[in-house]
């Protein structure tokens, strides 16, 4: 069995998990073996997995929460305006 990327994505997290058909299993880890692109939004699924399930707590500085609402309100604004007409 031959697969696309995109066929790969499905199969990131039953990868990860080890729950894929052994011939499914083998089909991804040979795609990976050669894709730079599905092997890396592997790792940085991994790399997700691990930060997630971290349970440090990590201070943040001082005015980031504030900074961040101010970005993500600013983001918003700009995304759903009209472009301006000449």
């Amino acid at each position: 069995m031959i697969l696309e990327c995109k066929h790969v994505w499905d199969y990131i997290s039953g990868y990860l998990d080890d729950s894929l058909a052994p011939e499914t299993k083998d089909s991804v880890q040979r795609h990976l073996e050669h894709c730079e692109i599905c092997s890396a939004i592997l790792d940085s699924t991994r790399n997700i997995l691990i930060l997630t399930a971290d349970d440090r707590i990590f201070e943040l500085p001082v005015g980031f929460s504030e900074r961040l609402h101010a970005r993500l309100a600013q983001e918003i604004d700009g995304s759903s305006r009209e472009p301006d007409e000449d």
